[in-house]
């Protein structure tokens, strides 16, 4: 796919974003900000945690997605018996007497990780390395990974007993912590009566792996001015406690703050969500509108905070 202008391309890149949010709407009701966040962050290269709680139609959101964009889709259902060589596939013995790796479902465009606070370490980190290299090694040998390569993670928010919390470095590595909400009324209507009929709306294939990759490059070109820039830099800065440009409710309500990846996923994150609005560069408006779901699973409440009631989205809302 090709344009003679990278403003052709930053077009054709809004154009298709209205497209495939059409076709997902065919078949989601609602969930505009969550399916928005998916797909910057599917044209930023990253991956994307959703917490929500069940029945708010996660699994078919990524199904979804990957129907659209014609990308090869696997749910893993993380459980607490889960190994890592159930992810990433295992070295088996064939009948010539050697040794043969079969892959796991990991060898995928897009994953569903379902509930991946529901296994032990050892296997969050075999995913968490697969979404980091883009590739994983067994018995010594890399085995690289389908591109383009993207993990949709879920949480439940309300069940902890029994879960095994993403340390956060490992958190670290997801470019969006996005929350769902209930639908609203007319909405949960529309859900109803659509899911207790016979409809099966389908939705057409609108782009390609090459493509997508593509449109990946494309949104990394994207000129950024050097204020903006410096805003989404400092506004990291903000929430680190040690930091002299941490305002003093951040020193009392934070115990750690955002690391430079924050910083990078802000910016990017900013490049894609200026384009599919239809402008060319990003300004500070696209940096605040991206910066919550950037820096809520990086920021870690002090006593003060949880004492006061107080969400890491209201301490991100002070920042501003």
């Amino acid at each position: 796919m090709q344009h003679r202008t990278e403003v052709e391309a930053a077009d054709a890149l809004a154009h298709t974003y209205r497209q495939i949010t059409g076709e997902i709407g065919k078949v989601i009701i609602g969930q505009h900000e969550v399916i928005k966040f998916v797909l910057i962050s599917i044209f930023s290269n990253g991956h994307c945690l959703l917490v929500g709680v069940p029945g708010l139609a996660k699994t078919l959101l990524v199904q979804t997605v990957a129907q659209v964009l014609d990308l090869d889709f696997k749910r893993i259902q993380f459980t607490p018996d889960l190994m890592p060589s159930d992810i990433i596939g295992s070295e088996i013995l064939g009948e010539d007497r050697t040794f043969k790796f079969i892959p796991g479902p990991v060898f995928s465009n897009i994953i569903l990780a379902d509930e991946i606070n529901r296994t032990p370490p050892k296997t969050q980190a075999a995913l968490l390395e697969a979404m980091q290299e883009k590739a994983v090694t067994a018995a010594g040998i890399t085995h690289r990974l389908a591109q383009p390569f993207f993990v949709l993670a879920t949480q439940n928010p309300i069940e902890q007993e029994g879960t095994y919390p993403l340390p956060e470095a490992q958190l670290d590595r997801f470019m969006f912590n996005v929350a769902l909400d209930y639908p609203s009324f007319k909405e949960e209507l529309q859900v109803v009566r659509n899911t207790t009929s016979t409809l099966k709306p389908e939705v057409d294939k609108l782009l390609t792996a090459s493509q997508i990759i593509y449109f990946q490059q494309l949104v990394r070109n994207i000129p950024v001015a050097d204020n903006v820039l410096e805003y989404a830099v400092k506004l990291v800065a903000k929430t680190r406690p040690n930091n002299e440009m941490a305002p003093p409710q951040v020193k009392r309500l934070l115990n750690w703050g955002a690391g430079p990846r924050a910083s990078q996923f802000l910016v990017l994150g900013a490049k894609c969500h200026a384009v599919i609005n239809g402008k060319y560069s990003p300004d500070i408006e696209d940096i605040r509108a991206i910066a919550p779901s950037v820096l809520r699973h990086r920021i870690v409440r002090s006593y003060h905070a949880e004492a006061e009631g107080l969400s890491a989205d209201d301490i991100i809302q002070q920042l501003f």
